[in-house]
């Protein structure tokens, strides 16, 4: 067994560590501090008979990830508050939403930059909001600042100048160059409120977007943990209605694979016709899991292969062509 096939066996059994001998707990956490999991699976293995070394990692890695929680949370306060005069809906996204909702897929979850979708056309009022409170420009150069702008689904990364924290604010989930276009009016008209008055997907377009941004948008770098998210989410609400919802958005065949993926590595429990795998779920798979016992990516040409898909799915051939060209130019090497 590969060691990110371990990982996943183990978040899905974390018993099955019970004889792990010492090299094998070094890759499995190694293997999860890269794809950003080790509060995951500190979750998972917390309450396990486990040598003292090994309770060690786990209680750092709980610590840990119950800081990054409470961070995000506050990040997410302080838009709230820069953003709150404006009466614009606020829907949070990703990993901060999940912890604002309590939801499973919390559970010691790595939380990087905080995600916000809002409407497209109150984009320069919350951009100018934000920039009074305190964000500035993390991308100063033109050719990515006119890019993100013209054909992205996403303002320009912002970044506090104070607490050194990232805000990317969404009008949509996926690209406006992309092949597949999810209905955006439908993702804020279905959003959820919370008690501070900010905003979460509903519980199917959460698992919408959750697969827009495995499979559709990304050339699955960190897939194991969105996948996780994935399963999490499945397994607090089920798939009813899930189906409907993705074919709306244009994501059906997404959600499909998605199911056999999460149901292939997780054992998450999907209906019948998403559990059996397609000749192209192997190579899915194989992206997903292309860890050494360090922690390092392999599979050099496979992740390469699916850097050139994300590009492919995210724009037209002679766009990509030339956006290509100029990133590299640039310097920009995506597979090291």
């Amino acid at each position: 067994m590969t060691p990110g096939w371990r990982l996943a066996a183990v978040l899905r059994d974390p018993g099955r560590t019970e004889h792990f001998s010492a090299r094998q707990w070094t890759e499995l956490f190694a293997v999860a501090r890269a794809e950003q999991m080790a509060g995951t699976l500190a979750h998972r293995l917390d309450g396990l008979d486990l040598h003292p070394t090994v309770q060690r990692l786990v209680d750092d890695a709980i610590a840990s990830a119950g800081q990054v929680r409470l961070a995000a949370l506050w990040e997410a306060e302080m838009a709230r508050r820069a953003l709150a005069p404006l009466g614009v809906p606020v829907v949070l996204l990703k990993g901060t939403a999940f912890a604002a909702a309590g939801l499973s897929p919390s559970l010691g979850r790595n939380i990087g930059d905080l995600d916000i979708l809002v409407p497209r056309e109150r984009m320069d009022e919350v951009e100018a909001a934000l920039l009074a409170a305190g964000w500035e420009w993390v991308k100063p150069d033109p050719y990515d600042d006119a890019y993100y702008r013209r054909w992205m689904h996403e303002l320009p990364p912002l970044i506090h100048r104070e607490r050194d924290r990232m805000i990317d604010v969404h009008h949509t989930i996926l690209p406006l160059t992309a092949r597949i276009r999810p209905d955006a009016g439908a993702l804020l008209a279905d959003s959820e409120p919370l008690e501070n008055g900010l905003r979460t997907l509903s519980r199917t377009d959460l698992l919408v977007h959750a697969v827009a941004h495995l499979l559709a948008d990304g050339d699955l770098a960190g897939g194991m943990r969105n996948l996780w998210d994935f399963h999490c989410l499945v397994q607090d609400g089920g798939t009813m209605g899930l189906a409907e919802r993705a074919r709306h958005h244009g994501l059906g065949r997404e959600m499909a694979r998605a199911g056999r993926l999460s149901h292939a590595l997780y054992g998450t429990e999907v209906p019948f016709e998403w559990q059996a795998l397609k000749p192209l779920d192997h190579l899915y798979l194989r992206r997903l899991t292309a860890r050494d016992g360090w922690g390092r990516q392999g599979r050099r040409l496979t992740r390469l292969g699916f850097y050139v898909r994300s590009h492919w799915l995210r724009m037209p051939p002679l766009m990509l062509a030339r956006h290509l060209w100029t990133k590299y130019r640039k310097g920009y090497r995506p597979v090291g």
